[in-house]
């Protein structure tokens, strides 16, 4: 077969979605003392505030460092709406303040016009990017390259897991370094969960013809069902909602029935301790629940996988979460006879402005 023919469907995305394992390695022994070093020349100028830009994918990524700097560090922290800049022309004073734009490609170039007139209002700017050479990369102060190596599917996998673990270990830095040593055990974690197929095929065999999907989670877990939806929506096409497990209290809830399955994220650790009223809310309901996280819970659940997150601090668990839902919607993707490595109408680099 020539190196030019089409490949099959999904082997883009499979293959790169089994390189995690390598590359949050990679990013633990080459990408740590760079991130390590950037967090500490933004930690002598002590920002103030921290306002985080991004869109997609990243967005998510971009969330799960708003709970990290929240609660990690007390610093008053937002994502940014880059059309008051962008489209309206606002000029914010951003003196003391760190601007973190965080893209895949770094090519967008919304993101990148938000990041120079940020850097204009007297922002301390950070760029966290797959591209060392993009223009996001160059038009920031700092920068963190996460290493993932290139990306070819147009749903992202490896990048997503990427930003999470290079904003923890840059969080981290920003801290003192304290808690890097824990991380050491994502790689490891990340094989034993994607080795487990069988389990998501079955999971994917149950839900291929769902008509919609709704997905929560609380605290550190939010972005994961955040994420997932847009796997779902992008790969499959099924309409997934996402919501904060207090938010589906305030409404959603109402659509919930026995039919659309409910797919909730459940840390080990506080948020899913603040997840159980929502949990116990949805299994009154009738809803078919399926749960992701501990066996205990997954037990309680019309369906589930059981993750091996013993031990890891609730901060790390996104990271693991995340990949039994990258491999459910690849599986529903493919059991309903799409290709998940090219969704239509989408382009790897979204050019918004």
């Amino acid at each position: 077969m020539s190196s030019n023919a089409p490949s099959e469907p999904g082997t883009i995305m499979s293959g790169e979605m089994a390189e995690q394992p390598a590359v949050l390695r990679r990013i633990l022994d080459e990408g740590a003392p760079a991130i390590r070093e950037v967090a500490e020349q933004i930690a002598a100028r002590n920002p103030r505030f921290v306002l985080l830009t991004a869109r997609g994918t990243s967005d998510n990524a971009a969330l799960y460092a708003k709970y990290l700097l929240e609660i990690q560090l007390g610093k008053p922290c937002g994502l940014t709406s880059m059309s008051t800049t962008t489209a309206y022309g606002a000029q914010p004073d951003l003196t003391d303040c760190l601007v973190i734009t965080i893209s895949q490609s770094g090519g967008s170039p919304d993101l990148v016009a938000s990041t120079e007139a940020a850097r204009e209002a007297g922002a301390i700017t950070l760029a966290v990017t797959n591209n060392a050479g993009s223009p996001l990369a160059r038009v920031s102060e700092f920068h963190i390259d996460v290493l993932a190596g290139p990306e070819k599917a147009l749903p992202a996998t490896k990048t997503y897991t990427a930003e999470l673990l290079a904003l923890y270990l840059f969080v981290d830095g920003l801290r003192g370094g304290s808690r890097a040593e824990a991380a050491k055990a994502l790689p490891e974690l990340a094989e034993a969960v994607l080795a487990r197929k069988d389990e998501v095929r079955a999971l994917a065999a149950r839900y291929r013809f769902a008509e919609r999907m709704v997905l929560t989670s609380r605290g550190y877990g939010y972005p994961t069902a955040k994420e997932a939806a847009l796997k779902l929506m992008e790969t499959s096409y099924i309409p997934a909602l996402s919501y904060s497990g207090a938010d589906l209290l305030h409404g959603p809830l109402a659509m919930v029935d026995n039919i659309s399955p409910v797919i909730a994220v459940v840390a080990d650790g506080k948020g899913g301790e603040a997840l159980q009223p929502v949990l116990e809310r949805l299994r009154d309901r009738g809803a078919d629940l399926v749960v992701i996280g501990r066996q205990e819970e997954v037990d309680r659940a019309s369906a589930g996988f059981a993750l091996p997150t013993d031990g890891l601090p609730e901060e790390l668990q996104p990271i693991v979460q995340i990949l039994p839902l990258q491999m459910l919607a690849y599986e529903v993707t493919m059991a309903r006879g799409q290709d998940p490595d090219a969704p239509r109408s989408l382009a790897k680099v979204t050019e918004t402005r």
